[in-house]
C-alpha cells in the first residue's frame, strides 16, 4: 500500500494526465475546425443552390456545437489546473504545520531535558 507521499504524487499524476488528455482533445476540436473552416471556404464558393446552402448551415452548426464542446474542454483544463494548484499549496501548508509542531517538540524536549 502506497504511503501518504505516494497517494499525493499518484494523484497529482492522474490530474496532470487528465489535463493533458483534456488538452489533446482541444487541440483535436481545433484542428477539425480548422479543416470544417477550410472545406467551407474551399467548397462555398462552387456549392451553390439550396442543398449548398443547406450545406453552409450544416458547417455553421457543427462549428457552434464544436466551440460550445471547446468552451467546456478548456473550463475543464482551466479547473483541473486550478485543483491541482490548491492542492499543492494545502500541502506545502501541511507540510509547514508539521515541521513547526515538530520544531516545537523538540523545543520543549530540550528545555525538558535541559
Amino acid at each position: 500500500m502506497a504511503g501518504p507521499n505516494g497517494r499525493q504524487l499518484s494523484e497529482d499524476q492522474a490530474t496532470a494526465n487528465g489535463i493533458t488528455a483534456l488538452g489533446s482533445g482541444f487541440d483535436g476540436v481545433q484542428r477539425c475546425r480548422q479543416d470544417v473552416e477550410s472545406m467551407k471556404n474551399n467548397l462555398g464558393s462552387g456549392y451553390g443552390g439550396g442543398d449548398g446552402g443547406a450545406y453552409q448551415k450544416l458547417l455553421e452548426a457543427w462549428d457552434r456545437q464544436a466551440e460550445v464542446i471547446s468552451v467546456n474542454l478548456r473550463s475543464m483544463i482551466e479547473t483541473l489546473e486550478e485543483t491541482r494548484k490548491a492542492k499543492g499549496m494545502q500541502q506545502s501548508q501541511a507540510s509547514e504545520a508539521v515541521q513547526q509542531q515538530h520544531n516545537r517538540a523538540d523545543a520543549i524536549f530540550n528545555a525538558l531535558h535541559g
